[in-house]
Parts: structure tokens; C-alpha cells; sequence
């Protein structure tokens, strides 16, 4: 595969990555197989999380051997330098690395989370001295709200952002593909497939490569899937593609959460989005018994709705999120 810079790095991406969350569900076994067969198909491009239970262990494992072919990238959701530093390490040790290429902050969503993340002490302080230690190589955030990625990426100087982009989640993303052309930043495209509602994967992945985009990175847990996503390198995105998804997209309507979060504060608490999302992982990504703990670790649960709908008048794509929240308690409950 041709090769693309990742930003301002010395960091050489494929186009095409491996995202890491499904390995969840596969045995070390199977996550040795998938990431040879990756390699051989020139994918150079591994992310996962430190959320995404034994997916460091397995991938770790995995690259015994082959961690010099490929760029390892993690991310974390501590927010302080101390859970933070601890976190780094732990990846390392997941890893059986002595370096992890990216490290990325990870789905920062809020003012206060900026605020601690860069506040004396915070977690992008301990990234800066694991960086400076060898530990990491660069920096990079990721988030499913591109309105509040466009203002953290002016703050501080990452080399890479990670955020939705598919042919359904499109909208709002004018002044954060702005910012990141006007910085130089990579990209890093995650939920290629909007998290599994798209079906005609080809098609998908075809109008994602025609992009300048760095690297896209769908999920991968099987054989047939790295066969099927690496061919679409050699083919391109056609009329005919453009007409399969916007059927889909017609099919899915507007009943389909894009994680934007307008309808959030809750006046009760409810991770609105999140709630849908875990829906979406038992759903599509088949992550069942993940997607049930989740849920019962959960500290307001969907039935704790009142069904005021103030959530619903913030809605722009005018969810029925009540009797969504309903369905996502009998499912997960």
C-alpha cells in the first residue's frame, strides 16, 4: 500500500488501518492470525484502547515478532497525570513494548475535561514526560464531537486527530477538517462503517479511500474481513456506490443516533449517546456480554427516565430518544 505521512511525524500510515475494539471477542489464537495476515497485506496502522478490555494484552501478543513492521497506537481516558502516567505504563506492559508510537487522548468531550487534562499536573503533562522519556512518540486526541475537537486541537499541538467520519456522519465537520488542514494534523478516521449500521461494506470503505484522509480504520475480527477491506484498495468509488448508500441511509432514517450530544445534559443524568452506543456494540458488533457488563456498571440506567423529552427538543435529527431508552433497558437489563 501506498503510504501517507501521519501529519507532521516521521510516522508512515497506509491508508487503510486495523481498529481494535473487536478483538474483545476473538481468541489469541485468532488475533495472531489476523494481525499476520494484516501485516501481509500492508496494513502498518494498529489502534485500540486502554478501555477496550484485553484488546493491548492480545494485540501485544500478537506482534511478537512484527512490532518493528507496524505503528502501535493506544489511548486512554484518564483525565489526571498520576491515572494518566499509570495508564502509559500499563500499555506498555500490555504491549510487551518498549515504546508505543501514539498515544492518544481519548473521546474528550467537555470544557472540563480540557480543563484537567491541561491543567499543571494533568494528563497531556504526563504524555509530554512520557514522550520526553521514550515511553511514547506523539500525542494525538480523539472525540466524537467535532464542534468541540475544533477548539482543543487550536489549544495544544497534537499530531494526530481520531474522529467519526462515514458516508451517514458527515454533517459538522466543516470547521474541524479546516483546522486540521490548517495545522498539518493526521487523520485518523474511526467508525468507517457508522459503527456497524452500514452493510455494504465496499462501498463504505471506497467513498472513505477516495478522501485524503490519512488512515481509515475499521474494526476487524476475522479473515474474510481483512481479505475483503484490503481489496478495496485497488477499486474506486463509483456512481453505482454513491446510489447503494444512500439506500441505506435512506433505510436507517432518521431513527440513528450520531453521537453529536445535543441532547445532552440530561436533566436525570442518562448518558443518552453512550447508552446508545452499548445498544449499537451488542447490536452490530455482536460484543454481547461486554455491552451487558457495561450496562449493569452503569450508574444511570436508562430506566431512571422521566420522559420530560426536553432531550428530544434539542434532538437536530428528532430521535424518539424516550422510547429508545426503553428499548435499550429491556435489550441490556
Amino acid at each position: 500500500m501506498e503510504k501517507k505521512r501521519l501529519g507532521k511525524s516521521d510516522l508512515w500510515v497506509a491508508p487503510l488501518g486495523f481498529g481494535g475494539i473487536p478483538i474483545q471477542r476473538v481468541s489469541q489464537t485468532d488475533t495472531d492470525g489476523l494481525l499476520r495476515l494484516a501485516v501481509e497485506k500492508g496494513i502498518n496502522f494498529i489502534d485500540t484502547a486502554r478501555g477496550y478490555t484485553d484488546s493491548e494484552e492480545k494485540i501485544g501478543a500478537g506482534l511478537k515478532g512484527i512490532r518493528q513492521e507496524v505503528i502501535l497506537a493506544t489511548k486512554s481516558m484518564a483525565r489526571t497525570g498520576a491515572a494518566m502516567a499509570e495508564d502509559v505504563e500499563r500499555s506498555l506492559r500490555n504491549f510487551q513494548t518498549d515504546w508505543i508510537d501514539l498515544y492518544q487522548l481519548h473521546n474528550v468531550r467537555t470544557n472540563e475535561e480540557w480543563a484537567e487534562l491541561t491543567s499543571p499536573g494533568g494528563g497531556l503533562e504526563a504524555l509530554e514526560k512520557a514522550r520526553d522519556a521514550g515511553k511514547i512518540r506523539y500525542i494525538g486526541i480523539t472525540g466524537h464531537l467535532p464542534e468541540t475537537l475544533s477548539r482543543f486541537i487550536k489549544d495544544y499541538s497534537f499530531v494526530s486527530v481520531q474522529f467519526p467520519y462515514n458516508y451517514i456522519e458527515q454533517e459538522n465537520r466543516q470547521e474541524l477538517l479546516a483546522e486540521i488542514t490548517r495545522q498539518g494534523l493526521g487523520t485518523i478516521i474511526m467508525k468507517p462503517l457508522a459503527g456497524g449500521a452500514l452493510r455494504q461494506v465496499g462501498p463504505a470503505l471506497r467513498f472513505l479511500l477516495q478522501k485524503s484522509f490519512s488512515v481509515v480504520i475499521p474494526g476487524m475480527d476475522t479473515i474474510e474481513q481483512i481479505e475483503e477491506n484490503s481489496a478495496q484498495l485497488s477499486q474506486t468509488f463509483t456512481e453505482q456506490d454513491a446510489q447503494v448508500l444512500e439506500l441505506e441511509k435512506g433505510e436507517l432514517g432518521q431513527e440513528f443516533c450520531r453521537r453529536c450530544e445535543y441532547c445532552l445534559p440530561c436533566t436525570e443524568g442518562i448518558n443518552i449517546p453512550g447508552l446508545f452506543l452499548l445498544e449499537g456494540y451488542y447490536n452490530r458488533y455482536n460484543l454481547k456480554q461486554w455491552s451487558l457488563d457495561r450496562y449493569l456498571g452503569t450508574a444511570i440506567k436508562a430506566d431512571a427516565c422521566t420522559e420530560c423529552g426536553v432531550c428530544e427538543t434539542r434532538c437536530p435529527y428528532q430521535l424518539s430518544i424516550r422510547e429508545k431508552l426503553k428499548q435499550v433497558h429491556a435489550l441490556l437489563s
